[in-house]
């Protein structure tokens, strides 16, 4: 594994840097972490139809999926802020439908990630089992 737990919220740190939040000002960050050690990062990116705002969540994993990583996903990071205080304040969690669609992902690989949610005097550690408990996937279609 090339990537540690500093590494990927770096990841994270500088992925939020490239955040498109014109609306909110939050700009986040997230960075993935596989088996083979590989990172693919992802920012939010808003829209004026804010239902239409992709969270950094969703777009590493779309971004992931779309460049063929499937499962293995070991691990998680997660920072948000506003633009030029970003990781300032209480640790960002990934949102509900981040929480499924990083499931889904992990689900392929038959893993429970560790997701580092990082604030600015902690780092929330937990498996993502226990941000999305019994949570629906691929194996309740079968």
């Amino acid at each position: 594994m090339s990537w540690s737990k500093e590494t990927l919220i770096a990841a994270a740190r500088e992925a939020a840097g490239k955040a498109y939040a014109p609306y909110s000002n939050f700009h986040v960050g997230a960075a993935l972490g596989f088996a083979d050690g590989s990172v693919v990062t992802g920012a939010n990116v808003e829209n004026a139809s804010y239902g239409m705002t992709l969270c950094a969540e969703t777009v590493a994993v779309g971004k992931a999926l779309s460049e063929e990583w499937r499962g293995k996903l070991e691990a998680v990071a997660v920072i948000g802020g506003k633009a030029g205080a970003v990781g300032v304040g209480d640790p960002v969690t990934p949102c509900g439908r981040c929480r499924q669609m990083l499931h889904e992902l992990a689900a392929l690989g038959k893993n429970d990630p560790t997701v580092w949610c990082v604030g600015e005097d902690a780092v929330l550690e937990l498996a993502l089992s226990e941000l999305l408990p019994r949570a629906f996937g691929p194996g309740a279609l079968a």
